[in-house]
């Protein structure tokens, strides 16, 4: 008599793409807390250059994904391509480590660090979407405790590499951000069994040597071709430019080539797209103007409740986002747990243009900061109120931005989808460096007056843009709704349509 063990809990296998994510995401962050300090600090770069360094390095981060996405799909299968890159992006940090002052090994470690997540990011988030398929109120949900899980991470990493780096060094602090990858990769192996039978195709197929060879040879030359475009001007405005009229040719294709029950949906998740990148531009802020705002005009050192606290570094005001997003997001997966079984849930639309609200005021308590300022400085408290609102924000545009594709997108286009997604965050991502560069610094200017007005005047400004973000993301809820009917009403007759056929078959 055989006996077969019983189906892993959806819980258990979402706990461990949880936890690898958490892990990964505390190395990237805790390098992108202080990456563009080390440009400016370490490196000499001026304030234009290192905020165009990072958002190409950025705008590449997140495109790779397109491409890492599809690899999952078709060529070495969801659950394996996803581990590789978490390897890879180790790879990257060790780099940063290095004790060297070769500025072209700082670039390599770009490059290694994109081809990483390209293979890793895209095949997370399509991990969560199989785990939780055909239940969209359950889809939101996950999605929003997965990115909590990116905020575990992330302020953990941007808490303490700050700290380390101030103690120890810069290359001691981008050793712990390898350190935290390995051992997520190490508590990932202990807990793999938990995603047996959840992937693509692929990964019920034996493993294709030559395949992942070839996977391995192409992600090496792309390093040097990332090493390439990070470092040059006009490269680096070409490679936006190409991945921009690539994403909104990949969305037309597969609303001109899908099913047309599929259409609706396309056109639904394209729209929610183009918001997505507008919101991001205001995300790029934070690892670029914000964080030369800290540590050019913030007082470092605050108190609560009359109480001395101990004083920040300036690339610790990172935190904050993935602080209050640890706070708000178990009220807001529950919120829409609770309303969707209710039949009372606000669809995405709805939130999109609310997080735009918040995101509005988020920046306009940046920007009105320097009424209150004391020689060229503005209290800390400015920062956490500010970030607050920015961080809600986040989630309800951001964290529901793969929530979007996973609802939308038909399964068979998932990963490639997930994957095009990320590339227009990361158009976005350089959009919003070129953004930041309106705040960028000239080295004559060292009176804390006038880089505050510099600042403050940036601030109000996309205050102002996300008011009008708002009133976009209101103007096509009408649009939206009917969208989403038409998607809905499709993917009702489907299931329909599957039970009839297995009835006639019994």
């Amino acid at each position: 008599m055989s006996t077969s063990s019983a189906p892993v809990s959806q819980t258990r296998s979402f706990s461990t793409i949880f936890l690898i994510e958490l892990w990964e995401r505390f190395g990237y962050y805790g390098m992108a807390a202080i990456l563009v300090l080390f440009m400016v600090e370490k490196v000499g770069f001026g304030d234009s250059q290192a905020n165009l360094v990072w958002g190409a390095f950025t705008a590449l981060v997140y495109a790779a994904p397109a491409i890492g996405g599809w690899v999952g799909d078709n060529v070495l299968g969801t659950r394996r391509t996803m581990p590789i890159g978490a390897i890879i992006l180790a790879l990257g940090y060790l780099l940063l480590s290095l004790p060297s002052s070769s500025l072209y090994l700082m670039y390599v470690a770009m490059g290694v660090i994109v081809v990483g997540n390209g293979l890793f990011k895209a095949n997370a988030a399509n991990m969560v979407r199989r785990i939780y398929e055909g239940n969209d109120a359950k889809i939101d949900s996950a999605f929003t405790i997965y990115y909590m899980a990116v905020n575990v991470g992330a302020t953990v990493s941007q808490l303490a590499t700050p700290v380390i780096k101030d103690h120890f060094g810069w290359h001691a602090a981008f050793a712990v951000c390898c350190g935290g990858l390995i051992l997520g990769l190490i508590n990932y192996v202990f807990m793999i069994r938990t995603l047996e039978g959840i992937g693509s195709p692929p990964d019920d197929k034996p493993v294709r040597w030559d395949r992942l060879a070839l996977i391995l040879g192409v992600g090496a030359v792309s390093v040097f071709v990332v090493t390439f475009i990070v470092q040059v001007g006009a490269a680096r405005d070409a490679a936006v430019i190409l991945a921009g009229l690539t994403i909104l040719a990949i969305f037309v294709y597969m609303i001109i080539a899908g099913e047309r029950s599929e259409r609706a949906g396309l056109i639904a998740a394209l729209i929610l797209t183009a918001q997505t990148i507008l919101f991001f531009i205001f995300y790029s802020q934070m690892s670029t103007s914000l964080t030369l705002f800290a540590l050019r005009n913030v007082n470092l050192e605050w108190t609560l409740l009359g109480i001395d606290m101990w004083p920040w570094s300036p690339g610790q005001y990172q935190a904050l986002n993935p602080i209050w997003i640890m706070l708000l997001s178990p009220l807001l997966a529950w919120t829409y747990t609770h309303f969707g079984k209710t039949g009372r849930d606000l669809p995405i639309a709805g939130k999109f243009a609310l997080g735009f609200v918040v995101v509005a005021v988020g920046f306009f308590i940046f920007g009105i900061s320097g009424g209150t300022a004391v020689g060229g400085k503005v209290s800390s408290w400015y920062m956490i109120w500010g970030y607050g609102f920015y961080s809600l924000g986040e989630l309800l545009v951001s964290g529901l931005g793969l929530a979007m594709i996973a609802r939308y997108v038909p399964a068979r286009m998932g990963g490639f989808m997930m994957g095009a997604y990320f590339v227009a965050v990361g158009v976005s991502q350089y959009l919003g460096s070129i953004v930041a560069n309106l705040a960028s610094i000239p080295e004559n200017i060292t009176d804390p007056l006038q880089s505050l007005q510099i600042y403050t005047s940036l601030f109000n400004k996309l205050g102002f843009v996300a008011v009008g973000g708002t009133a976009l993301a209101v103007l096509v809820l009408p649009l939206m709704k009917k969208l989403s009917a038409s998607h809905s009403g499709h993917v009702d007759d489907a299931a329909a349509g599957a039970l009839r056929t297995v009835t006639a078959e019994e």
